[in-house]
């Protein structure tokens, strides 16, 4: 890791992570990267790795908001520009070292992130017994028990070494640790029978610290406090997620039994005795009571903010025909209005009562401020959302900023917004297709026309910024220059009422007005009930 990163600050690039979790942007994302051939190899393909492999085609499946192809174009990612991409920042990175690095093995031991939280280690216990190399045994072993007293993965070594000759417990970790302190140096690290060809029929009978009832009560509290810390606030990634978990479900059953048992320790704090809790275990009831009540608080907001997402989800409307007049109200169906409102609800309860600002619930939050008809409070949302995002997200939120200002006639204001989101994004092309509307406007006609020209060089695609330089062409008298770009227009605008009356508005504004009633009368050919639409 560290070499990567020396690597990538003296070169600008290098190998991209080798992490396990970068499997799923191979197939969100088609990119090949190295984190993928090396999960890919390591488990030898077993389809156990649900979660790398299967996960995120089923998203893409089952996702309303998911429109591209099932299976993704895949395109080399070996090597990367942008080492830290995929890894949280530094704010989130922090805290992340500290919950996994640090609570969880106060908490849960020194391995207990790895024992009761990491997924990795699930899915590779299932190629682990085909493994034919593990801790094995000599006749020098003399039932000591030093290898067992050692491990912290919790495997009943020297009964093991005694019944199979080897550790067949998938939780072994292969630390050696249980080799470097046998006093008979009867422990080593061998090739052998894997632990799936071992006949299981007199298992080693176990005992185990959970009740029935307790086991059930500790599932639900970990898939609880796992949704509920799991993205909030845009932060908390996956495996910090289990960690917060993990401690959760340990406080949580602990404190069970602080409430409900006459004796408890905790280390060496004696948390209850005799029936009477100690001052140690109101201490550790009080951080118990905070650390969940931490949880139910983030659950609650990741509530809202899931609910307010869903609703965004459920907005059909192009954003370019939303974005066609200052008043995208007429526009909206009535469930999408619904939609709009209840969205709008969840994420200013979100944004009130949040402890940390969520930069994308604030620029969705924003979208439904314009759809309900408050511009002014859009713009400022997306400003604040800029504020607190980074490359895409921000370069995003600087544009539907500069457009909302473009339609609300700020075209300084929303110049300077859309140059704000071509320095993080210069293949936005959109924005340079706003920002051609906004020099057209404060009268800097060739500058728009020299943005507008660029922007369909980029992409030939684009029919509005290609009927915006066949209007701005014709009004200065370039009349073979805008026939060309007229005909490349209508090659690439879809035959939709709805695309026709859009591209209508957007010319009009422009005072394009002879091009505009060319698509305003398309659109009414197309669906006659536009002839009562205002223009």
């Amino acid at each position: 890791m560290v070499a990567h990163i020396i690597q990538w600050r003296l070169m600008g690039r290098t190998i991209s992570p080798i992490e396990p979790s970068e499997t799923m942007h191979t197939l969100q994302r088609g990119a090949i990267n190295a984190g993928f051939i090396f999960f890919a190899l390591a488990i030898l393909a077993l389809i156990a790795a649900l979660y790398m492999f299967v996960w995120p085609t089923a998203y893409r499946f089952f996702s309303p908001s998911e429109t591209g192809p099932l299976i993704p174009k895949f395109t080399n990612h070996l090597v990367t520009n942008n080492f830290w991409q995929t890894f949280p920042s530094v704010a989130v990175a922090i805290p992340f070292l500290f919950i996994c690095g640090f609570v969880t093995v106060y908490f849960l031991g020194s391995k207990g992130f790895c024992t009761y939280a990491c997924p990795y280690g699930g899915f590779f216990s299932l190629a682990d017994k085909l493994s034919p190399w593990r801790i094995r045994v000599t006749d020098a072993c003399n039932q000591c028990g030093h290898c067992t007293a050692t491990c912290t993965s919790n495997v009943l070594i020297h009964a093991e070494v005694k019944q199979y000759k080897m550790v067949v417990d998938p939780g072994c970790m292969k630390c050696m640790d249980c080799v470097s302190v046998c006093p008979n140096d009867a422990l080593y690290f061998g090739f052998g029978k894997p632990a799936v060809a071992i006949s299981k029929s007199s298992a080693i009978r176990k005992n185990y610290s959970l009740t029935w009832a307790e086991e059930v009560l500790g599932a639900v509290v970990f898939l609880g406090s796992f949704l509920s810390v799991r993205s909030v606030y845009g932060l908390v990634p996956f495996l910090m997620a289990l960690g917060c978990a993990s401690v959760t479900t340990f406080l949580t059953l602990r404190t069970w039994r602080l409430l409900t048992t006459k004796e408890l320790s905790f280390y060496r704090f004696g948390l209850k005795s005799g029936g009477k809790i100690q001052k140690a275990g109101w201490g550790f009831l009080t951080f118990s009571i905070f650390w969940v009540g931490l949880n139910a608080h983030s659950g609650w907001v990741r509530y809202h903010e899931y609910a307010g997402d869903r609703a965004f989800q459920k907005i059909q409307v192009p954003d370019e025909l939303a974005l066609a007049q200052t008043n995208p109200t007429p526009w909206l169906s009535p469930i999408e209005r619904e939609n709009a409102l209840a969205g709008k609800k969840h994420f200013q309860t979100a944004s009130n009562f949040g402890l940390f600002i969520n930069g994308d619930a604030l620029s969705k939050l924003a979208w439904f401020e314009y759809l309900s008809g408050d511009t002014e409070q859009s713009v400022k949302l997306l400003s604040q959302a800029a504020a607190h995002q980074k490359e895409q997200a921000r370069a995003l939120s600087l544009y539907y900023r500069g457009a909302i200002l473009n339609r609300l006639g700020r075209y300084e204001q929303a110049r300077t917004s859309l140059d704000e989101a071509l320095v993080e994004r210069q293949d936005l092309i959109l924005a340079r297709q706003e920002k051609g509307e906004s020099l057209w406007q404060l009268g800097r006609k060739e500058e728009a026309i020299s943005v507008w020209t660029d922007a369909v060089q980029r992409n030939a695609s684009l029919a509005l910024a290609s009927n915006q330089l066949a209007g701005a062409e014709r009004s200065l008298g370039k009349f073979e220059e805008a026939i060309a770009h007229e005909k490349q227009a209508d090659q690439f605008t879809p035959d939709n009422p709805l695309y026709h009356w859009m591209i209508g508005l957007r010319l009009k504004n422009l005072g394009m007005k002879e091009l505009a009633e060319k698509h305003f009368q398309r659109a009414i050919q197309l669906d006659p009930g536009y002839q009562v639409r205002s223009k």
